[in-house]
């Protein structure tokens, strides 16, 4: 491996393959993060998982990512970005066979969390590899540019390549589909990527990773026994979620006083930068559940099949993979909040029109302008987040950086999923109690629910890009900024 120091600022010949293939890792990662959605009510069926229980195949994912995503960022730091990349997508094949074969629940879970927690590892490799590969800001605009309409557009071809897989062959091609995936992957970052490491002493913060990790999940255990045990109100359910609450706490308490913290706060001080990590995590909150209960009203309640479910996606996937290939060259001159506010705004909009939803099948039951309203909105949203989330990190933070990009985003998406699925089981329940014989309208109560609260999460995020991003505490270094965050 060639090995090439932090501050070498020479373009490499083969940083453009090196993106290709960097993306195609990011791609697998994001998009496991979905294709389980259409996969899932022929999982259900076949392992026998409970209602309440479905989401764990989501968020057992979501949940192990996004807490152990920081430890991740920085074993990717210090072990090479290089190295750990190829370690996480021999890690994630893996993990993706074993839910491929799983013949229970337990064991499809268990396989999720083990993909979760390589794509830890895998997932701020990737970004802080781009990061250090391009160096000079126009070319890192673009490429961050290719990675956020990747990253934007994976949870949606997922559900459309889950649909296909699903329809054809079965189920458990969703996971295994990852195979010939991280081969081709592993073989082009082989050839294509230098390695890159990080200065300084290496340490790890195994108890603030321990902390972060059992906080997240706590919370989502505590949504789940809400819906299973009565509500908010059972004692389970309180339990789960003031000791998650304290895990949480302490966690922060602990990077405040650790020698080595997992996350140092000098990355998420800086007001802007903080803006863009609290937009990611309401922008997963909200995108998340939307994929969830679209896929179950489209396929339970209309009747579409598992293809045409996830080719009900692509009004969603067009404005995601299109819009960010336009803005990211104007962020130079625009900076990035004008864009977060617009799209956000424009995002909840599509959202909230889910929540007329009735029934019908026509325009995708109603889902086509909802979807292409959303699509457009977030593809204004993603680039600008990522880079403005890197921008002016020191380079040795670069891997923590990176990977918070990811975990807000994964544990927004977890604790969305949870809370929306418990909102919803709730509500349904409660409207199956007043009119039994009418199941569809108990359902769209449910749905109406979850779109109305996802729409709110999305407004909440573009109060964040307008009014917490307005200026950084001080200006991002021109040499690390992937885009001027000062505006």
């Amino acid at each position: 491996m060639t090995s090439v120091p932090e501050h070498d600022v020479a373009p490499d010949p083969r940083r453009w393959l090196a993106l290709g293939m960097i993306s195609l890792a990011t791609l697998m990662v994001v998009l496991d993060a979905s294709i389980i959605n259409i996969a899932l009510p022929q999982a259900q069926a076949a392992l026998g998982i409970s209602d309440a229980n479905r989401h764990w195949a989501v968020t057992g994912y979501a949940a192990t990512f996004g807490g152990l995503l920081l430890l991740g960022g920085r074993i990717a730091d210090f072990g090479g970005r290089k190295r750990m990349l190829l370690i996480g997508l021999a890690g994630f094949a893996a993990a993706s066979a074993l839910g491929g074969l799983a013949v229970d629940e337990a064991v499809l879970v268990i396989a999720r969390v083990l993909q979760g927690a390589f794509a830890a590892v895998l997932a701020p490799a990737a970004l802080s590899l781009i990061a250090v590969t391009f160096t000079e800001n126009r070319e890192r605009a673009r490429a961050f540019g290719v990675f956020a309409a990747v990253q934007g557009s994976g949870g949606a071809i997922g559900l459309l390549a889950g649909g296909l897989l699903t329809e054809y062959l079965d189920w458990r091609w969703c996971l295994l589909v990852n195979l010939p995936i991280a081969v081709v992957a592993i073989a082009g970052t082989w050839l294509s990527a230098n390695e890159s490491v990080a200065s300084g002493p290496r340490s790890y913060d195994l108890p603030g990773a321990l902390l972060a990790t059992a906080g997240s999940v706590g919370l989502v255990l505590g949504f789940t026994l809400a819906a299973e045990s009565g509500g908010w109100g059972s004692p389970a359910a309180i339990a789960a979620l003031v000791t998650s609450v304290l895990l949480l706490a302490g966690f922060v308490l602990w990077q405040r006083r650790a020698a080595a913290p997992l996350l140092p706060l000098r990355v998420v001080l800086d007001r802007v930068r903080g803006g863009a990590f609290l937009t990611s995590t309401l922008v997963g909150s909200g995108m998340f559940g939307m994929f969830l209960f679209l896929t179950y009203y489209l396929q339970g309640d209309l009747g579409f099949d598992p293809l045409t479910t996830g080719l009900a996606f692509l009004p969603f996937c067009v404005g995601i993979v299109l819009v960010p290939l336009f803005v990211a060259p104007s962020l130079t001159r625009f900076g990035p909040r004008p864009p977060m506010v617009a799209g956000m705004a424009i995002a909840a909009a599509g959202m909230l029109l889910l929540t007329t939803l009735d029934g019908s099948p026509a325009q995708l039951g109603g889902t086509l302008v909802p979807q292409l309203v959303m699509g457009i909105g977030l593809g204004f949203v993603f680039t600008p987040m990522n880079s403005t989330a890197l921008a002016g990190v020191d380079a040795a933070d670069a891997g923590v950086a990176s990977g918070l990009v990811n975990s807000t985003q994964q544990l927004g998406g977890a604790l969305g999923v949870a809370l929306l699925n418990t909102l919803y089981t709730s509500t349904r329940a409660d409207a199956i109690k007043s009119n039994p014989g009418d199941v569809l309208t108990a359902n769209l109560s449910g749905y109406h629910l979850a779109f109305a609260v996802s729409g709110v999460l999305f407004l909440l995020a573009m109060l964040c890009a307008l009014l917490v991003m307005k200026k950084p505490r001080k200006p991002a270094p021109v040499a690390a900024a992937a885009v001027d965050a000062t505006q």
